[in-house]
């Protein structure tokens, strides 16, 4: 059981915001940037690092040598730690893992899939492994299989989504409580505000996707995000539930499949739907129509594109002013 939401949390504490996270990737903020399919290239991933936070490449969108580029790219544009999320279903997964230990990466964030099957590859070439998970099982079980950390996602978060449909508010707090290892926060969290609320659920740190889809850095089309900056609440809905749960701005493709799943199509059938790089043709080049736009529902509270690092530190800035209020209450 973790302790650590039971403790006594003191003004030191959140002013060095010192805790396992932090010393676990060497970073100053205990803020993650999201390893997001066609939004996290090299240099969102070394812009936040630079700015204090922890930038993750996302691996998911990348052919192995692609990958390899953008990993030589981010050690050659930052000297901080960054990481790189693998989604384990990946079909080249095992010459990412070999490019990862070649290039020397310390930190790898695993998705989608069982993390027993790799995590005991990555930690003997001494990785630091983070899991990402949606229910307490799949917690308990990645903390079984050795891993480091483990990133609570809840229902909010934008692209693949856990199938219990737990809320943030629920999800974290059961995941502190169940697990002995650091849990971060991920899913609905853009503000400074929803980052202290994270941390008194029992998470040490938050893991942002949304607003830095959005950032100047990011390799999303420019289309995407500015359909992201005016999207309003209820913009955003859970398709495609008979194969993998995944959160999408509404556009002609997601009404598609919103009214295939309402006449009962099978998963075949959506499937054949989906067809092939739809995420590819929504997010990174730009159809708003046609292509699929994973985002998560707190796109309606994101209203501009800002650097990365303006992102990060507004966000760090809203957390500890937040919490000086709630101590002086």
């Amino acid at each position: 059981m973790n302790s650590y939401p039971n403790k006594a949390v003191s003004k030191d504490y959140f002013s060095s915001m010192q805790n396992r996270i932090t010393e676990l990737f060497g970073i100053e903020y205990p803020i993650i940037q999201a390893g997001m399919i066609w939004c996290s290239g090299w240099k969102l991933a070394a812009a936040v690092s630079n700015a204090g936070g922890l930038g993750i490449i996302g691996a998911g969108s990348m052919y192995p040598e692609v990958f390899r580029t953008h990993v030589q790219r981010c050690k050659a544009n930052t000297s901080k730690p960054f990481a790189v999320n693998v989604p384990l279903l990946y079909p080249d997964v095992k010459e990412i893992f070999d490019i990862i230990v070649e290039e020397g990466v310390r930190i790898v964030f695993t998705s989608a899939g069982n993390p027993a099957t790799w995590t005991p590859f990555l930690k003997e070439h001494g990785i630091t492994v983070v899991h990402v998970i949606a229910n307490t099982k799949f917690a308990l079980k990645a903390q079984a299989a050795g891993v480091d950390a483990i990133v609570a996602e809840g229902f909010e978060a934008g692209g693949h989504n856990g199938r219990e449909e737990t809320t943030t508010l629920c999800l974290v707090p059961m995941i502190a409580e169940a697990v002995s290892i650091p849990v971060i926060a991920a899913g609905g969290i853009a503000s400074g505000k929803a980052m202290l609320a994270a941390f008194a659920l029992g998470a040490e740190a938050v893991q942002v996707g949304s607003a830095f889809a959005v950032a100047a850095e990011s390799s999303a089309h420019p289309n995407f995000k500015q359909q992201i900056t005016q999207a309003a609440e209820g913009d955003t809905a859970l398709r495609m539930k008979k194969l993998v749960p995944v959160r999408l701005l509404k556009n002609a493709f997601s009404d598609a499949v919103a009214t295939a799943e309402a006449e009962g199509a099978t998963p075949e059938e959506l499937l054949t739907l989906l067809g092939r790089a739809r995420a590819k043709a929504g997010m990174f080049e730009g159809d708003l129509e046609a292509g699929e736009l994973e985002i998560g529902q707190v796109a309606a509270m994101i209203n501009e594109i800002k650097p990365a690092a303006e992102i990060l530190q507004n966000i760090w800035s809203e957390f500890t002013t937040a919490k000086t209020q709630l101590m002086n209450l």
